[in-house]
């Protein structure tokens, strides 16, 4: 039965990690890997190993569905003070159990514009954007 290699990438994808952490992993060692041309591969074997896990386990999880939402937005005519007022808020809900959202704001004092961006859970962003409506309102 031949053995079944995984590419950097895969590996990547299925720990959940960035592709330069499992290169780092394999020049470290850490990873057992052969290098194919220009390339790694790491095998099944050789992933458990490393895992403390069964590859069908990584296999299931790869497969999972994961659902983000990203989403930018930009409200106008907005002075610095309710610039600051908006994102405190926001912020401060983030802190207030809202789990699974990355939020960043940044304000342009030339065009008086406010941009909220939002990644993660989509039922937590969707209530994000229910209170930047409301805090927005004039």
């Amino acid at each position: 039965m031949p053995q079944e290699l995984y590419s950097v990438e895969q590996v990547a994808e299925r720990l959940g990690l960035h592709v330069r952490t499992i290169r780092n992993y394999v020049r470290d060692g850490r990873l057992k890997a052969v290098r194919i041309g220009k390339q790694y591969r790491i095998s099944r074997d050789d992933l458990e190993a490393f895992t403390g896990t069964s590859a069908a386990v990584l296999d299931a999880d790869a497969r999972a569905r994961h659902v983000e939402v990203s989403s930018i937005v930009q409200i106008d005519a907005v002075d610095r003070a309710g610039a600051d007022r908006i994102s405190t808020h926001v912020i401060g809900s983030l802190n207030q159990g809202r789990t699974g959202l990355r939020v960043e704001t940044a304000y342009n004092e030339d065009r008086a514009t406010l941009k909220v961006i939002i990644l993660g859970d989509p039922t937590a962003a969707a209530e994000l954007l229910r209170l930047i409506a409301l805090l927005a309102q004039p």
